[in-house]
C-alpha cells in the first residue's frame, strides 16, 4: 500500500502547498483591482455637475410646492407660446423696382356684359404710350349673345372683321329712281311672312355710308323688281326701313350701326315664338353689281313654281364672309384675354365699323364685369397657400369683379362713356413649396362722362415701376430647441431664487419675532 499511494500523497500535496502559496497574491491582485476600480469611480463622479442631497437632508415647505407649481405652469405656457411661434408662417416684406424684362408682357384677363351692345359690331381695342394700337382683336376673344338678363342666347358669335373698308359705287349725278319698297311697323311682319325672301336697308338719313348706299341700293332694287316682278314672279322684295322714324321696329332687330343689310326667309326662319324671324346680316360690297349678285345667289335655288315654299338655306349661301347670322338679342358677353406691354395704356370695348355710322344718344355701354385681373391665373391651391403667408395678399386681383355698372341713355340728350382708371402693383411671392408666384393687384376708380361722341366702355391701366418681393422666412428646429431649453433652465433657475429669496425671508423673520440676532 505504501509503494503503491506514497506518489499521490506527494502530488496532493504539492498542489495543497502551491494554492496556499499563491493565495496571498490573489488575494492582492482582488485588492489593487477593487482599489483601481474605486479610484475610476472616484474620478468619473468628481465631474457629476448634478450631485444629488440625500433625501433625508432635504426639507420640502409649502412656499416651495407653491412656486413649483407655478414654474411648471409658466413652462408649459412659455413652450406653448414657443411652439406657436415656430409653427406660424412668417415673412420679409420688401419694395424693389420691377424686375421685368422689356420683352415680357402683362395678361389682362376679363369676362363682362353688355345688355345694350350688339356682338355684331362690339370691338375690344388696345393702345398704350409707346403708340400700340391693335383695334377689333378677335383671336382671344369670344363673344356671345345676352338677352337683357345676362343669359345667353346661343352659341359662340362671330362678327368677323369689322374695320374693312367696303366698295361703293363712285359718287356721280346720275338720276336714281326709288326702286325699293319702303316698310314700317304695321306692314314689315306682313311682308316678310309673305315673300321668299326679304333683304332690307336699315338706315338712317343723317348717316353718311347709309348716303353712300342710297343710289347703289336703289339701282339694284329697280334692277331686281325689273327682272324679278313682285306680281309676277314675287321671289324677291328690296326694301328699306327709316329708323329715325320707326325706332321701335329697328330696336326690336337689333339695329344699332347704320345702314344694316338683312335677309329675312319665310318658311324655316320663322319661329313659333310671337313670329320672331331668325335672319342674316350682309357685310360684302355695297356697289350696285355686289347687291344685285347677292340678292341673285339668294333667289337662285327657289324655283318659280314653289316661291311660295321653303327654300334650301344651305344652297342659298354667299361666299364666306358675306353673309353671317344676325344677332338675335341686343346684348353681348365679352370674354377672353389680351396681352399688352408694361406701360400706362388702354383697354377699349365699342362699336367699332369702317363703313357703319351709330347713333350716339342709343348708344348704351352700360356693363357688368364678371371678372377683371392681371397675369396668370393663380391656382387656388397656390392662393390658399399664399393666404397663409399674409391672409390680406390676393384681395386685390380681382377688386372689378362683380361690379354693375349702368347707364340709362334717354336721361340724358349726349351719350355716356364709362371709365375705369386701374393702377397694378406686381407682387413676387417666394413661400417654401412654390419658388416665385406672380401675383397683380390693382386699385380701381371708376366714372361716368358725358361727351358727344360714340360711349365707350375704358380700361385705363398703368403699371406701377415698382414691385414688392414678399419672401417667407423659414424657421430652424434647433434654434426652437435651443429656445425650448432657455424656458425650461431660465424658469427652473428664476423659481429656485425665488424660493430661497422667500425662505431665507421667512427665517429672519421668525427669528426677529423669537429675539434672536442674526
Amino acid at each position: 500500500m505504501k509503494s503503491g499511494g506514497g506518489p499521490m500523497k506527494e502530488e496532493g500535496m504539492i498542489c495543497y502547498l502551491f494554492h496556499t502559496a499563491l493565495a496571498p497574491l490573489a488575494a492582492f491582485a482582488i485588492f489593487v483591482e477593487a482599489d483601481l476600480t474605486m479610484m475610476s469611480s472616484a474620478k468619473i463622479k468628481s465631474v457629476d455637475f448634478y450631485r444629488k442631497i440625500p433625501r433625508d437632508l432635504t426639507e420640502a415647505s409649502l412656499s416651495g410646492a407653491g412656486l413649483s407649481i407655478v414654474a411648471a405652469l409658466s413652462m408649459m405656457f412659455l413652450f406653448g407660446m414657443e411652439l406657436n411661434n415656430y409653427l406660424a408662417v412668417s415673412s420679409t416684406t420688401s419694395v424693389v423696382v420691377d424686375k421685368s424684362s422689356d420683352a415680357e408682357f402683362l395678361r389682362i384677363d376679363f369676362n363682362m356684359s353688355f345688355p345694350a351692345l350688339s356682338c355684331e359690331f362690339a370691338s375690344v381695342d388696345v393702345s398704350d404710350v409707346l403708340g400700340t394700337n391693335r383695334l377689333n382683336i378677335t383671336k382671344t376673344i369670344r363673344k356671345h349673345s345676352i338677352d337683357k338678363h345676362l343669359r345667353p342666347t346661343g352659341s359662340e358669335f362671330h362678327s368677323g372683321s369689322t374695320t374693312t373698308a367696303l366698295k361703293h359705287d363712285e359718287e356721280d349725278d346720275e338720276e336714281y329712281g326709288e326702286g325699293s319698297v319702303s316698310l314700317n311697323g304695321h306692314n314689315f311682319d306682313r311682308v316678310t311672312h309673305h315673300y321668299p325672301i326679304l333683304v332690307v336697308n336699315f338706315f338712317a338719313p343723317w348717316c353718311y355710308w347709309s348716303n353712300r348706299l342710297k343710289p347703289s341700293w336703289e339701282k339694284a332694287a329697280t334692277i331686281m323688281r325689273e327682272r324679278y316682278d313682285l306680281e309676277s314672279d314675287g321671289r324677291i322684295v328690296v326694301a328699306k326701313v327709316d329708323c329715325t322714324v320707326e325706332v321701335d321696329l329697328c330696336r326690336r332687330n337689333h339695329i344699332q350701326g347704320y345702314p344694316s343689310i338683312r335677309i329675312f326667309r319665310k318658311g324655316s326662319d320663322v319661329r313659333d315664338d310671337h313670329g320672331h324671324h331668325d335672319h342674316e346680316s350682309y357685310y360684302g360690297d355695297r356697289d350696285t353689281d355686289s347687291l344685285v349678285k347677292m340678292m341673285e345667289d339668294l333667289i337662285a335655288p327657289i324655283k318659280l313654281e314653289s316661291q311660295m315654299n321653303t327654300s334650301d338655306n344651305s344652297s342659298t349661301k354667299l361666299a364666306t364672309g358675306l353673309k353671317r347670322p344676325a344677332p338675335v338679342t341686343g346684348g353681348c358677353r365679352i370674354e377672353g384675354f389680351v396681352r399688352v406691354k408694361k406701360v400706362p395704356g388702354n383697354l377699349v370695348i365699342s362699336a367699332r365699323s369702317a363703313a357703319h355710322s351709330f347713333d350716339a344718344s342709343q348708344m348704351n355701354m352700360s356693363h357688368v364685369i364678371s371678372s377683371f385681373s392681371f397675369g396668370k391665373t393663380i391656382t387656388p391651391k397656390v392662393m390658399r397657400d399664399i393666404k397663409l403667408l399674409l391672409p390680406h395678399l390676393g384681395l386685390s386681383h380681382d377688386r372689378l369683379n362683380g361690379k354693375s355698372y349702368i347707364t340709362n341713355p334717354r336721361d340724358s340728350t349726349e351719350n355716356v362713356t364709362i371709365e375705369h382708371f386701374i393702377q397694378v402693383v406686381k407682387s413676387e411671392v417666394m413661400t417654401r413649396h412654390y419658388k416665385i408666384v406672380e401675383e397683380y393687384e390693382y386699385t380701381a376708380h371708376s366714372s361716368l362722362v358725358h361727351s358727344i361722341h360714340v360711349p365707350e366702355a375704358k380700361f385705363h391701366y398703368e403699371p406701377s415701376p415698382m414691385q414688392i418681393l414678399i419672401t417667407e422666412n423659414v424657421k430652424s428646429f434647433s434654434h426652437f430647441l435651443t429656445n425650448v431649453c432657455a424656458i425650461i433652465g431660465g424658469v427652473f433657475t428664476v423659481a429656485g431664487i425665488l424660493d430661497s429669496i422667500l425662505h431665507n425671508t421667512m427665517r429672519i423673520v421668525k427669528k426677529v419675532e423669537l429675539g434672536k440676532n442674526f
